[in-house]
C-alpha cells in the first residue's frame, strides 16, 4: 500500500540548509563583487545506516563489469568494492541481482511540463523574445510532480531540467537530485553547474517567424547567436574593467547588473555549460564555429538526431551528443535519422549519451539503451552492455559536469545506485531499491510516498469494478 508524502519529514529535510549555501561570489562576476547566492540549494541527505551489498553483479558505469562483488556504503558515499568485505554494515543479499549507478536523465522538462499537463503550469517556454537567458528554469519547477516519483521507479537520479527550445536562448538549466521535496532549492544538486539551454533549427524560426521578426530563418537563428555573444562580450569586459580599477584602488561604481548578459557571461567565462538542442549535422557544425568564434565551448548537442555524419568532428571537439534510441520524423529535421546513431557516435571514440524529453520514456531508459545497443551491434560493431551502460552514467554525468561526484559504481563516489531484480538490459527487469547519498528513495517491496495527485488516480482505479 503507498502512503502519501512524509510532510513533517519533507519539511524537515527542506529546514537544513547545507553547508555550501553561505554567502560567496555570484559564479558569473568577478571576485571583488561579492553577492549571496541566489536560490542556494537546501538539499542535505536524510540519516541513513551503512549498508553491504553483497555477491552483486556490477554494470560499474565506466565500460567495466564486475561479477560477484561487495560493494559497501559508507557516509552517503561508494566507501569499498571488493570480494568478502569485511563489515558490520547492514548486509542486502544481491545473489542473482545486479548493481548499477544511479541513471542520469540528462534532458527533462519534469517539473515545468508537470504532470498532469494542463496550460495553467505549462512553464518550459518563455515565448517572449529570442534570447531569454536570465531566466532560470528552476523557477518553473514544481517539486510535487508526480513524474518525478514515477522516473525514480525507473532508477533515474539526477536530473537536468532544461526550458524549452522556443528560443534561440531559453533559458539557465537545473540540475536536481530526484528526491522528495516541497522546494526546488531541496533538490538542487549542490556544486552543480548550471547550463544554458540554445535551440538551433526550425523552433525558434518557426515561433518568431510566425509573429513576423527575426528569426523566420536560419541564417537569422545565426545572426541572433552572434549579436547576443558580441553584446555578452562586451558585457564581460565592461565587468573586469570595474574589477581592474577596484584592484588598482580607484573609487569607481560597478556597472548596472543584466540579468541575461550575466548568464550569457557565465558561459564566456566557462562557468556555465552550452546545452544546445540541434538536430542536424550542418547546424552542429555551424554552432561549433560560432563558439570558436567567441571563445566558448558547447557541452552537448541535444537530440542530435544527425550526429552520425558528424560523429568524428564531435569527437574531436569533446562535444557530447544526447540522443534518442529511435525517435524521428515529427518533423522535418528529425527525418533523417538511423538507429544505429548512438552506437556510431560512440564508435568514432565520441560522447553518447541517451535521454528522454519525455515523462513516460524517463521511466524506461534501460530498455532504451538496450535498443541502441542491438541496433549497433546488428550494424557489427560488437559493443558489450557494460559499455553501453555508459551512455546513461558516466557520459550523461560528463554532460552535466558532475563526472567526478556520480555516474560510476566507484569507492569515493556519491552512493546514487540502482539494485536491479535481473539484467537491466531485460525488458522485464524492475529497480528493486534506488538509493541517492546511500538513503533509500524507492523499495519496490517497501512503503514508497507518492504524491497527491497520484493518491487520487490510484484510488479511482482501486474503485472500479
Amino acid at each position: 500500500m503507498l502512503k502519501p508524502f512524509n510532510l513533517l519529514a519533507i519539511i524537515a529535510a527542506t529546514m537544513a540548509v547545507s553547508a555550501c549555501a553561505g554567502n560567496k561570489p555570484i559564479e558569473t562576476l568577478p571576485e571583488v563583487v561579492s553577492q549571496p547566492v541566489a536560490f542556494a540549494t537546501t538539499y542535505k541527505p536524510a540519516s541513513h545506516t551503512d549498508f553491504v551489498i553483497r555477491n552483486v553483479d556490477v554494470y560499474v558505469g565506466n565500460g567495466a563489469q564486475l561479477d560477484d562483488i561487495d560493494v559497501l556504503v559508507s557516509g552517503g558515499k561508494i566507501a569499498r568494492i571488493g570480494t568478502g568485505l569485511d563489515s558490520s554494515a547492514f548486509e542486502i543479499d544481491g545473489s542473482g541481482l545486479w548493481l548499477t549507478p544511479g541513471l542520469i536523465d540528462v534532458h527533462s522538462h519534469m517539473g515545468v511540463y508537470p504532470q498532469p499537463e494542463t496550460s495553467n503550469h505549462s512553464d518550459g517556454n518563455e515565448m517572449t523574445s529570442p534570447t531569454t537567458a536570465e531566466v532560470w528554469a528552476e523557477h518553473s519547477v514544481w517539486p510535487q510532480d508526480p513524474a518525478f516519483e514515477k522516473a525514480r521507479a525507473g532508477g533515474i537520479t539526477t536530473v537536468q531540467v532544461l526550458p524549452g527550445s522556443a528560443n534561440l536562448f531559453g533559458g539557465r538549466s537545473i540540475t536536481l537530485k530526484n528526491v522528495d521535496s516541497v522546494t526546488v532549492q531541496g533538490m538542487k544538486f549542490p556544486d552543480a553547474p548550471y547550463g544554458l539551454k540554445m535551440a538551433c533549427g526550425e523552433n525558434p524560426k518557426r515561433v518568431y517567424g510566425s509573429k513576423g521578426q527575426l528569426p523566420s530563418t536560419r541564417m537569422g537563428n545565426v545572426a541572433g547567436y552572434r549579436k547576443a555573444w558580441i553584446d555578452a562580450a562586451d558585457y564581460r569586459d565592461t565587468w573586469q574593467k570595474y574589477a581592474s580599477d577596484i584592484k588598482a584602488g580607484k573609487d569607481v561604481k560597478p556597472p548596472k547588473r543584466d540579468l541575461k548578459l550575466e548568464t550569457l557571461m557565465g558561459v564566456l567565462n566557462g562557468e556555465i555549460l552550452i546545452q544546445n538542442h540541434c538536430y542536424r549535422a550542418d547546424e552542429m557544425a555551424q554552432m561549433i564555429d560560432i563558439g570558436k568564434e567567441f571563445g566558448y565551448t558547447i557541452r552537448a548537442f541535444h537530440h542530435a538526431v544527425e550526429a552520425y555524419k558528424v560523429a568524428p568532428l564531435l569527437a574531436q571537439e569533446d562535444v557530447c551528443a544526447v540522443m534518442w534510441a529511435d525517435w524521428w520524423g515529427f518533423k522535418q529535421e528529425a527525418f533523417d535519422m538511423v538507429r544505429e546513431n548512438i552506437a556510431l557516435v560512440d564508435f568514432a571514440k565520441g560522447c553518447a549519451v541517451i535521454h528522454s524529453d519525455d515523462p513516460i520514456q524517463t521511466q524506461r531508459l534501460n530498455q532504451e539503451i538496450a535498443k541502441a545497443l542491438a541496433a549497433g551491434n546488428k550494424l557489427g560493431l560488437n559493443m558489450d552492455r557494460a559499455h553501453a551502460m555508459r551512455w546513461l552514467t558516466l557520459n550523461a554525468a560528463k554532460v552535466i559536469g558532475l563526472e567526478d561526484k556520480i555516474g560510476s559504481v566507484e569507492a569515493g563516489k556519491n552512493a546514487d545506485l540502482v539494485l536491479w531484480d535481473q539484467d537491466p538490459f531485460s525488458s522485464f527487469a524492475k529497480p528493486s531499491k534506488v538509493w541517492i547519498d546511500g538513503v533509500v528513495v524507492h523499495d519496490a517491496a517497501g512503503q514508497n510516498t507518492t504524491a497527491d495527485f497520484n493518491l487520487g488516480i490510484i484510488n479511482a482505479e482501486e474503485d472500479r469494478p
